[in-house]
């Protein structure tokens, strides 16, 4: 198709609405776009954000259990023992009662039984005769020898005692004006026994409470209850 004079040829590119190219080929390629940065971003953003919420759950997690201390042995043992204890407890064995009067007891190589108390203001005969200061307190004795030798009895080895512990000596003088009680140094075989009377000189308002035997001034003792 033939022009005009004087105007210049319309290509068909321009016709078609393509901007007008310099070069050769076709339309120039479309402008790349940037990439957006955000993504990125909120991806950071979450990271710092777990970490940090990680960090505080374990921070709250450390100071939660620090407040919890741990258990010890000890405490274990102590559990242990609180639930023992809940267990009834075992019936204790009754303890023997005392030895009285009229019991057997043994000390060293001697048996002594306690027959009988006696109270008496003085002792002795018509003539010859011993006053107390209180009251003489006659203790009736049966003393076995169950040794294997020969051991000698004496009044002045035993000890009487009041109910607040007081300690009384017996009186060997009395003993001698008292026919007969065999406490001042009585000689026993094996196998033989004597009765015998202990005398005590106490004041009228005590109430005599236990006498101690020994077989000897040395030996341990043992005690009786007079009361």
């Amino acid at each position: 198709m033939s022009q005009p004079y004087g105007q210049q040829p319309t290509h068909a590119s321009s016709q078609q609405g393509y901007p007008p190219h310099h070069g050769y080929g076709g339309p120039p390629p479309p402008p790349r776009r940037k990439k957006s940065s955000a993504p990125v971003i909120l991806i950071i953003l979450a990271v710092v954000a777990l970490v940090l919420f990680g960090g505080c759950a374990v921070l709250v997690a450390a100071v939660g259990g620090s407040d919890q201390k741990p258990t010890t042995a000890s405490q274990q043992d102590a559990g242990t023992g609180e639930q023992a204890s809940a267990k009834p407890p075992k019936k204790e064995k009754p303890k023997p009662e005392a030895a009285g009067i009229g019991d057997v007891v043994k000390d060293g190589k001697f048996s002594f039984k306690v027959t009988r108390l006696e109270k008496r203001i003085q002792v002795g005969g018509e003539f010859l005769n011993k006053d107390a200061q209180g009251v003489f307190l006659l203790v009736h004795v049966t003393v076995k020898n169950i040794g294997d030798e020969a051991q000698a009895f004496s009044g002045a080895a035993q000890k009487l005692f009041d109910g607040k512990g007081a300690e009384y000596e017996a009186s060997s003088e009395a003993a001698i004006y008292l026919q007969d009680s065999k406490s001042l140094y009585e000689k026993i075989n094996p196998g033989n026994s004597v009765k015998g009377v202990v005398l005590f000189d106490i004041p009228k308002t005590v109430k005599p409470s236990i006498i101690e035997l020994h077989d000897s001034m040395f030996s341990g003792g043992v005690k009786v209850s007079l009361s």
